[in-house]
C-alpha cells in the first residue's frame, strides 16, 4: 500500500525514527516467498508488516547560532530512516505499540526494533 494524495495516511505525520506498519496475516508472503513460520507467528516475538508512513529520522544536534537570516527549516537536520513506505518490515513485536486507526490495526514502532527490510525496488 503506497501512501498517495487520497488516501487518509496523509493526517498522519510519524515522528522521529518511528515507523507505522500495517501488520501482515499470518498465511501472507511475499512475491520472493519470505514468510514467517507458523511457530514462530504464535509466540509473536517477531512479526512482519508492510511500512505504511515513516518519521523524518534521527535528529542531529545543530550547534546553537543565533542567526536571524536562517530559516526555522535550517535549526534541525536528520538523519534519514533505512526503512521506506512499502517496504516489508520483520520487527520485534515486544518493542512495538498496537494502534487502531479508522478500524484496522497498526503498530508504531522505533527503526532499531525492525529486524529486516525486503524492498521490491533494487538497492
Amino acid at each position: 500500500m503506497r501512501l498517495t494524495s487520497d488516501n487518509t495516511f496523509k493526517k498522519l505525520i510519524v515522528i522521529g525514527d518511528r515507523v507505522l506498519i500495517r501488520p501482515s496475516k499470518p498465511d501472507e508472503k511475499t512475491a520472493s516467498g519470505l514468510y514467517l513460520p507458523p511457530g514462530v507467528q504464535e509466540r509473536e516475538k517477531v512479526q512482519q508488516g508492510v511500512v505504511i508512513k515513516t518519521g523524518p529520522g534521527f535528529v542531529i544536534a545543530m550547534p546553537v547560532e543565533e542567526e536571524p537570516w536562517k530559516s526555522d527549516e535550517e535549526k534541525v537536520k536528520y538523519i534519514p530512516l533505512q526503512a521506506k513506505e512499502g517496504d516489508l518490515a520483520i520487527f520485534l513485536v515486544s518493542a512495538a505499540t498496537e494502534i487502531v486507526y479508522e478500524g484496522n490495526k497498526y503498530y508504531i514502532i522505533q527503526q532499531s526494533a525492525i529486524l529486516m527490510l525486503e524492498r521490491e525496488e533494487e538497492m
